[in-house]
């Protein structure tokens, strides 16, 4: 076991962690238990019931969060022509191909999530063994690869506040849903808005209990388990 700090031995007195809090007051404890002098990341850890080496259990997806991460999202768009322009008036931070594609071979990942079209995917194909391992990869189950006249909607979302999230080989999901520095309604709204696509995207072939476990918690803070019923009923305002 790792050895913890004074600071999170303090905070972690507020948590029951025999308990399963009600999602709200989660929230709560989340926000009164981080200790961070920076402005920490309020993430959802859920344990799920599936089995990630079947692919009939698989789960990935997106999900628009109403009031956005808190942070700011780099967006690299591949594209050419008309689809380029429409990315970059957007609000994509590059947009281009050959040139990009010269530099992140050569070292360079100055950005947050990438976005291709159709056409140029045989040239970015060549950056599956870079981009893969870091997550940087466009992918059609990601809706990240989209024709050009939407790049400029995806462009939007992305910097508006559209996460992925995917089952791990460990059957666990983990997604950022805000900072410490948010309302509660607002972390609450956002919360909120990843457990309906969790729901939505469950897998006909999933058996027994979906979801077994949910947890909130901010960068270095304690965990705050919630009541995965309530979790589950969780509806946008």
């Amino acid at each position: 076991m790792p050895k913890r700090g004074k600071k999170y031995l303090e905070v972690a007195k507020l948590v029951d962690s025999n308990k399963d809090y009600l999602p709200d007051e989660a929230v709560d404890l989340v926000k009164k238990t981080a200790y961070a002098k920076f402005d920490a990341t309020v993430e959802a850890h859920l344990r799920m019931g599936l089995d990630p080496r079947q692919a009939d259990q698989q789960i990935r997806s997106t999900v628009q969060l109403p009031h956005g991460t808190g942070r700011i999202v780099r967006v690299m768009v591949f594209a050419e022509g008309e689809a380029q322009k429409a990315a970059l008036d957007a609000g994509a931070d590059y947009s281009g191909t050959d040139e990009y594609i010269q530099k992140i071979q050569e070292g360079w990942f100055e950005f947050d999530v990438s976005v291709a079209t159709p056409n140029v995917m045989a040239k970015v194909g060549r950056l599956g063994k870079l981009l893969g391992p870091r997550g940087l990869m466009p992918s059609p189950k990601a809706g990240t690869v989209v024709p050009g006249e939407d790049v400029g909607r995806v462009v939007s979302e992305l910097k508006a506040g559209r996460v992925e999230f995917r089952l791990d080989r460990t059957a666990n999901v983990h997604v950022p849903i805000g900072k410490v520095s948010f309302a509660p309604e607002k972390l609450r709204d956002n919360f909120a808005a990843l457990m309906e696509a969790i729901m939505a995207a469950k897998p006909s072939a999933a058996k027994g209990s979906y979801i077994r476990r949910v947890t909130l918690t901010s960068t270095m803070g304690p965990g705050v388990r919630v009541d995965v019923g309530q979790a589950m009923q969780l509806r946008t305002l």
